[in-house]
């Protein structure tokens, strides 16, 4: 007797009442109930289609069911779905060949993992056995994940909750690079790369520094790009200092700024990468914590105190080789890079168009539409404790009133991310930009309230 299928609504009522809506207040969870997704759309329990403008979470690189990946997937399942760490598979050996083609150079040793998140506890971990030293320097306007470690290194109110986590995981905070408010105005009101120049003085003063933490491309707080001077900069006092740098590239890398990964737009080599969401286009969750063999030379005659049961877990690993080949054969890297340009020149439009959007940022399929009250004051149409405190924000507006049109777009306090799937076309664009032009009315009314 076949098992009675449950309805859209009854999918969303038992998802709502017995699972954890995440970063979100729960009463005002009403989960969308998804039935199917393909290239650059999925489909609602009701039949409606929308485009995945912000690729999920910054993360499903090739679009919904890439046929390559799927069948990944299925042929990883039938030949070994799962051994310990401790043994090699043929789906490891591959994925780490085809990683020293792709990553920046240098990077040659891997540890893999299941999130970002988990990548980035290797990367800290890693960092204070290397360097005999605890602390980690982070920044403001950054995200690193939700476990304790990185949630501490994270610079956004997601780690407000947790406090003193910073404190207890050895972090100190230094400012974003933020060309747009930048954090260093009022001290340096030509400052150049001064907020590089803080993070030198912060490791001469504080002492004990392991490696600084940095999001080459900043990604869920603002897609903050950051001067052509910066990261050389950040690289060479890093070396100078005996710091380690680790590059987060979790939503920054595959493809996803017009390069493999951000990082290689300015010609810098991390002592440690860590990366995850577009490796495996998030058909299945794999995250890798990437050294150079200097780092990795030292644990041949130093215990490597780390580990978990699912490392490099076969089911994770054989759809990464997938996804990096199809990467490779559609060029989606270089496509991003041109379809970037196009996506520029349109936002850029709107900003002259709208008078509640304040700037307009990014570099290949990865943009921010950054809004505010004010175009000449900065300021901005909501804040971190609006967003804390669970006041209704102007761009969950604007996300909502788009969703209604068939266009789903992440929405974060005050900001826009415009990031679809590589393969996104050119009439898909410009679908999504409509949709983002008209709902920007609700923006700008709310602008022309505020000055009543």
């Amino acid at each position: 007797m076949a098992e009675e299928k449950m309805t859209a609504a009854e999918i969303s009522e038992l998802t709502r009442k017995h699972n954890f809506g995440t970063w979100r207040f729960q009463k005002s969870w009403n989960p969308m109930t998804v039935v199917d997704a393909e290239g650059c759309w999925f489909t609602d329990g009701a039949g409606k289609k929308y485009l995945d403008f912000s690729s999920q979470l910054m993360c499903v690189n090739l679009g919904h069911k890439n046929p390559a990946v799927v069948e990944a997937i299925a042929e990883q399942g039938r030949s070994l779905a799962y051994i310990m760490p401790g043994y090699a598979t043929e789906s490891r050996a591959k994925l780490s060949q085809m990683l020293l083609d792709v990553l920046p150079e240098g990077l040659t040793k891997f540890f893999f993992t299941t999130s970002g998140t988990e990548a980035n506890e290797a990367a800290f971990k890693i960092a204070r056995m290397y360097t005999g030293k605890n602390k980690i320097v982070a920044r403001y306007r950054s995200y690193h994940g939700s476990t304790a470690g990185s949630i501490a290194a994270t610079g956004d109110p997601r780690r407000w909750a947790m406090e003193p986590a910073g404190k207890l995981h050895g972090v100190v905070f230094a400012p974003e690079v933020n060309c747009f408010r930048c954090p260093m105005k009022h001290t340096y009101p030509e400052c150049g790369v001064a907020c590089a120049d803080y993070i030198e003085h912060m490791i001469v003063n504080e002492s004990d520094v392991a490696a600084v933490l940095v999001e080459p491309v900043v990604g869920t707080n603002g897609v903050l790009v950051p001067p052509k001077e910066y990261m050389p900069k950040l690289r060479d006092l890093c070396t100078r200092h005996g710091v380690l740098l680790i590059a987060d590239e979790v939503m920054s890398g595959w493809g996803r700024t017009g390069e493999w990964f951000a990082v290689n737009h300015w010609g810098v080599k991390p002592d440690i990468l860590v990366t995850a969401k577009g490796i495996t286009t998030a058909a299945v969750p794999l995250g890798l914590c990437a050294t150079t063999q200097k780092i990795a030379d030292y644990f041949n005659d130093h215990y490597f105190s780390h580990g978990h049961t699912y490392e490099a877990h076969p089911m994770t690993l054989g759809p990464a080789v997938a996804t990096i080949r199809e990467m490779q054969r559609m060029k989606l890297v270089d496509r991003s890079r041109e379809l970037g340009e196009y996506v520029g020149k349109k936002l850029q439009a709107l900003k002259a168009k709208h008078v509640s959007v304040g700037d307009v940022r990014g570099l290949g399929l990865f943009w921010a539409v950054d809004l505010v009250q004010n175009q000449e004051t900065k300021q901005p149409l909501n804040t971190m404790s609006d967003k804390v405190e669970g006041k209704v924000l102007v761009v969950d507006k604007v996300a909502g009133e788009m969703m209604k049109n068939g266009v789903t777009i992440q929405a974060w306090i005050s900001h826009l991310v415009v990031a679809p799937p590589l393969i996104v076309t050119r009439e898909e664009i410009d679908l999504g930009i409509a949709a983002l032009d008209a709902a920007l009315k609700i923006a700008d009314d709310h602008v022309a309230e505020l000055k009543k």
